[in-house]
């Protein structure tokens, strides 16, 4: 589904990409980790379109998106929640969701949505600037599913979102890509979040690929620790309680 192969990409004469390769197929969520600074939105930027200089290839299925615009990429069916959290804020919790089925003509999408987000259902008519931090991260989401993408990149959704927000996020991104073929690139530093998600996930350190591969849930610690080497010294002291979450089976 989507192909990226020797991907560079910065801002003006500043590089911030060095090289990058990495493929999404369907059904699949694919983590990327790294600290602040490693270059993870400038991949989101420059899947989207958002960059002007970018050399390598970009394939979207048959597309070759290098040099389209963003809403041009958009209409093939990549989705995308940037991080901070972009909502309508005056709109209410209904219109928010509606500008996001207005993309894909389909008001019947509402419905599935609730199901995978039964809390957005009962604050309909509540305005989206009024929702807690966690509660407009699950908006945004809602929003771009709303739009029944192929693909769905999710930049930092767990920045700023109370645990068990985060949790819900968790369990419900492997269970759209088993329903619907959805593939995921999911951009994060919560190592955790990524552990239970990803089947297979990289990590990017001063804009370079550094480690790729999958992701062994059944290897509990090891796992978390492999992982936890490339991020932080905190991400590594704590990978045990990490190990601990992905051995949750995704609901």
């Amino acid at each position: 589904m989507l192909h990226i192969e020797n991907l560079s990409a910065g801002y003006g004469d500043i590089a911030v990409l060095h090289q990058i390769t990495l493929a999404v197929q369907p059904n699949e969520v694919v983590g990327v980790l790294g600290c602040n600074g490693a270059g993870k939105t400038t991949l989101v930027k420059a899947i989207m379109g958002f960059l002007p200089h970018v050399s390598g290839a970009v394939r979207f299925g048959e597309h070759v998106i290098n040099g389209m615009r963003a809403h041009e990429i958009a209409r093939l069916g990549i989705g995308l929640v940037p991080q901070g959290r972009w909502i309508f804020p005056k709109l209410t919790v209904r219109e928010n969701l509606m500008m996001g089925t207005a993309a894909a003509g389909d008001a019947e999408i509402l419905d599935e949505v609730f199901e995978y987000f039964p809390i957005l259902k009962t604050r309909l008519s509540q305005h989206g600037g009024t929702l807690s931090g966690g509660e407009q991260q699950v908006l945004a989401i809602a929003r771009a599913l709303c739009g029944r993408p192929k693909l769905l990149l999710l930049d930092e959704p767990s920045d700023g979102v109370q645990p068990n927000l985060v949790e819900l996020i968790g369990d419900v991104i492997p269970v759209l890509c088993r329903r619907s073929k959805l593939a995921v690139l999911l951009v994060e530093q919560n190592l955790d979040l990524v552990l239970h998600c990803a089947q297979r996930c990289i990590v990017l350190k001063n804009g370079r690929l550094a480690h790729a591969g999958k992701i062994e849930p059944h290897r509990g610690t090891d796992s978390a620790h492999q992982l936890a080497q490339f991020l932080s010294p905190a991400a590594e002291r704590t990978a045990d309680s990490q190990a601990a979450f992905i051995e949750r089976e995704p609901t």
